[in-house]
């Protein structure tokens, strides 16, 4: 049987996971989401593979997209700090910490050229919104050429039925879907 995944070119991938978490997911919670992504991450640094921490910021919201919609966007009240990584993931000094402007993690960041430094062909994709940036950056993933592995109950949506939308429709057509344990189980046998 094919090993789920390769050390030396599997990198782990956490979209969003800031201080700016709401409580309004489905059908993880945050605090689930956060914990099961942070023990993919020590299991990844244990294990000497990359782990990418990507996050959204801006100084003035200039610099994020604004496009016309037919209902208004809901405001923001973003808190303090609400751009920084959630202290249970303990952003390490050999973790990639990439800023991205809009849903997706490649558009306008080095994540791809990182990854390709490294030999890096397959990414482990965890965080939160399922159907927002995880699933944006997984297309992107897609059409970059790189293998996926969806930690599915490492993620969440803001509601059920979107976040099934995305693990049933999409991802079956670009990558492979696990638990967080049957990721901590491959990287343990690897």
């Amino acid at each position: 049987m094919e090993k789920l995944l390769d050390l030396q070119k599997t990198a782990l991938v956490v979209i969003d996971l800031q201080k700016w978490l709401g409580s309004k997911y489905a059908p993880y919670s945050a605090e689930q989401v956060v914990s099961n992504a942070a023990a993919l991450a020590d299991a990844f640094r244990e294990h000497g593979s990359m782990v990418a921490l990507i996050r959204v910021s801006s100084k003035d919201m200039k610099d994020i997209p604004k496009p016309k919609l037919d209902s208004p966007s809901p405001p923001l009240n973003l808190p303090e700090e609400w751009d920084q990584i959630v202290p249970e993931l303990k952003v390490a000094d050999t973790d990639h910490v990439i800023t991205k402007k809009q849903w997706g993690a490649f558009y306008g960041t080095e994540l791809d050229l990182q990854l390709r430094r490294r030999g890096i062909d397959t990414i482990v994709l965890c965080g939160i919104a399922t159907g927002i940036g995880v699933d944006t950056t997984a297309r992107e993933a897609f059409m970059h050429g790189y293998q996926q592995i969806f930690a599915i109950d490492a993620m969440t949506g803001f509601s059920e039925a979107e976040h099934d939308h995305v693990k049933n429709t999409i991802f079956p057509r670009i990558g492979r879907t696990r638990t967080t344990q049957e990721i901590l189980s491959a990287l343990a046998e690897a």
